[in-house]
C-alpha cells in the first residue's frame, strides 16, 4: 500500500520530489536491500569458476573480495548515472543497477580453470562491451523491431537454464568439492532447504520489507543454521575480518588488458538483450510508478548509462551492470517515484564498496547456503523468461523458431564436447548455448514469412494447437 505520509499523490508520481530525510533514506537502504544478493553473487561465480579457493588463508582471498568490493562500488556509481544523470548519460529516473545475470554463460567459459589469469580477457571485453552498449543508446528505438517477445523471453529463459547448473552444485557443496564424499550430503542440502523455506514463508506470508528482502533475510537465517550446525565457525568469520581492509580504492586495470575475440564478440552480442531488458525496465517504472509511457529520451539516456557504466566498471575490475527488474516491481509496490530515494541507496552501495569489510563477511557465507538463494533466484529468471513468451502469439511459425533455437542452443549447452574440434573463440561463444540460440531466433524471426491466419489453429506435435497471445487452450463454450 502507498503510503502517503512521504507526499501527496501527484508528489510521489514525480522523479524530481525529494521526500523527507527520514523517509528517503530507509526507503533507499529498502531498494538495496531488495537486489544486495543477485548484485554480489555473479562476482563469486566467477570467482568460483575460474578457482579461486574461498577459504580465508588462500592466496586468492584479496582477489575475491576484491571482486565483491567493486560489484558494490560500481552498482552505486552506475545507479547514480541513472538518477544524477551526466549530460545525455541517465535516464533522471529511480533506476537501481546492479551486476548482470545476463552475461554469466559467457564469462564462465572465459575464466573456467585459469584463475586470476582469465581476467584480464574477461574485463578487456567488459570495457569494450560497454563501450558498444552504450553506442545502442544512439538507435534503441530502431533496433526494438528485431527483439520481439519471442526473442527477448527465449533468451532470458535460456540465461537461467543455463545457471540452475550452478545453484544445484553449489548447495550440493560447491564445485570443487564434486566427487569428494562430502558433496550431495544431507547437512549440505539442510542448509539450502533452510534458505529456500524461510525465503519462501517471507515472501508469501509477509509484507512490505521482510517480503522485499526475503532472500537476503533467507540467507541470513541460512547463515545462523551454518553456524549452528558446525559448518561455518567464528574463527573463520574473525579471520577474515581480520584479514581484509578498512578502507580501499578501486585499482584501474589491476588484471592488466588481454584482447580475446571471443571475449569482445560475446560481450557485444550480450549487450543487445540487456539494452531491451533496460528498455523494458524503464517502462515498467514509469508506468508502475508515474501511470505513463516512458519518453525517447529516457530509454536512450537509461542505456547510455548502462553501457558508460559497464565500461567504467571494467576499468577497475568489475562486472556488467544493468538496470535491476526486482526493484521496478518495488517501486510500484511503494508507489515512491523519486529518484533521490534511489540516489540514497547508491551512496549506501559505494560506501559499502570502499569498506573491504563488508565483502570479507559476505565471502563467509557458506557456497551451501549461497546455493538456496541462486536456486530461488535462477529460478525466477527462468520464470521470468516464461513470463514474456506468454506473451508470444504462438503459432506454427513460432513454434518452430522457438523449437530449433531451443534445441540447438540447449544442446550445445549440454554437450560442449560437440563442438571441441572448433577454433577457441567460437566453442567458448557457442558452447554458452546462449548466443547460438539467440542468433538463430533473431535471423529465423526476420526471414521467415507470417503464417496465414488459418493456418495459425492447425494441430500440432503433441495435440498442442495454437491460441490467443500467450492463453491456454479454451474449454468449448456450448
Amino acid at each position: 500500500m502507498v503510503d502517503t505520509s512521504i507526499g501527496t499523490p501527484e508528489q510521489l508520481r514525480d522523479p524530481n520530489y525529494t521526500p523527507p530525510l527520514h523517509k528517503a533514506v530507509p526507503l533507499g537502504i529498502q531498494h538495496v536491500l531488495a537486489m544486495f544478493v543477485s548484485n554480489v553473487t555473479p562476482a563469486i561465480i566467477v570467482a568460483g569458476a575460474a578457482g579461486f579457493g574461498f577459504g580465508s588463508n588462500s592466496p586468492d582471498f584479496p582477489e575475491l573480495l576484491y571482486l565483491i568490493q567493486m560489484s558494490m562500488l560500481f552498482a552505486g556509481i552506475a545507479t547514480l548515472l541513472q538518477t544524477i544523470t551526466l549530460g545525455p548519460v541517465g535516464s533522471a529516473l529511480p533506476i537501481v543497477q546492479g551486476t548482470s545475470f545476463a552475461f554469466l554463460p559467457i564469462m564462465i567459459p572465459l575464466v573456467a580453470g585459469k584463475g586470476v589469469d582469465g581476467l584480464a580477457a574477461l574485463f578487456t571485453g567488459v570495457i569494450v562491451g560497454g563501450i558498444f552498449h552504450s553506442l545502442l543508446g544512439t538507435v534503441i528505438g530502431k533496433i526494438r523491431f528485431a527483439l520481439p517477445p519471442l526473442v527477448t523471453g527465449l533468451v532470458v529463459t535460456m540465461i537461467g537454464l543455463a545457471l540452475v547448473k550452478v545453484g544445484i552444485q553449489y548447495a550440493a557443496g560447491g564445485v570443487p568439492a564434486i566427487g569428494t564424499p562430502e558433496y550431495g550430503s544431507l547437512l549440505n542440502w539442510s542448509a539450502a532447504l533452510v534458505v529456500i523455506l524461510v525465503t519462501l514463508g517471507l515472501k508469501f506470508f509477509t509484507k512490505g520489507m521482510l517480503s522485499v528482502s526475503a532472500v537476503l533475510l533467507g540467507l541470513i537465517v541460512g547463515y545462523i543454521y551454518a553456524l549452528m550446525t558446525g559448518m561455518l565457525t567464528f574463527e573463520a568469520i574473525s579471520g577474515s575480518w581480520e584479514r581484509a581492509a578498512a578502507f580501499a580504492l578501486p585499482q584501474p586495470f589491476k588484471y592488466g588488458v588481454e584482447f580475446s575475440a571471443a571475449a569482445i564478440i560475446g560481450f557485444c552480442l550480450m549487450s543487445f538483450v540487456s539494452a531491451v531488458e533496460t528498455v523494458g525496465d524503464v517502462s515498467g517504472v514509469t508506468k508502475g510508478g508515474a501511470g505513463r509511457e516512458a519518453t525517447d529520451k529516457e530509454i536512450a539516456g537509461a542505456t547510455y548509462a548502462d553501457g558508460v557504466g559497464t565500461a567504467f566498471a571494467g576499468f577497475f575490475g568489475a562486472f556488467p551492470n544493468t538496470s535491476f527488474s526486482q526493484n521496478v516491481g518495488l517501486i510500484a509496490m511503494t508507489g515512491v517515484m523519486s529518484r533521490h530515494v534511489v540516489t540514497c541507496g547508491a551512496i549506501f552501495l559505494i560506501v559499502c564498496g570502499l569498506v573491504p569489510k563488508v565483502g570479507a563477511v559476505i565471502r563467509t557465507v557458506p557456497i551451501e547456503v549461497l546455493g538456496g538463494g541462486v536456486i530461488v533466484m535462477f529460478g525466477m529468471v527462468v520464470a521470468a523468461g516464461v513470463s514474456m513468451l506468454s506473451d508470444v502469439d504462438w503459432n506454427r511459425r513460432n513454434m518452430v523458431i522457438f523449437a530449433i533455437a531451443l534445441s540447438i542452443g540447449l544442446g550445445l549447452q549440454l554437450e560442449p564436447g560437440a563442438l571441441q574440434h572448433m577454433p577457441d573463440t567460437a566453442r567458448i561463444l557457442l558452447t554458452s548455448g546462449l548466443l547460438p540460440a539467440a542468433l538463430i531466433a533473431i535471423v529465423l524471426n526476420l526471414l521467415l514469412p507470417n503464417e496465414l491466419t488459418g493456418e495459425a489453429t492447425e494441430e500440432v506435435s503433441g495435440g498442442m494447437s495454437g491460441q490467443g497471445r500467450g492463453s491456454l487452450p479454451h474449454e468449448d463454450r456450448a
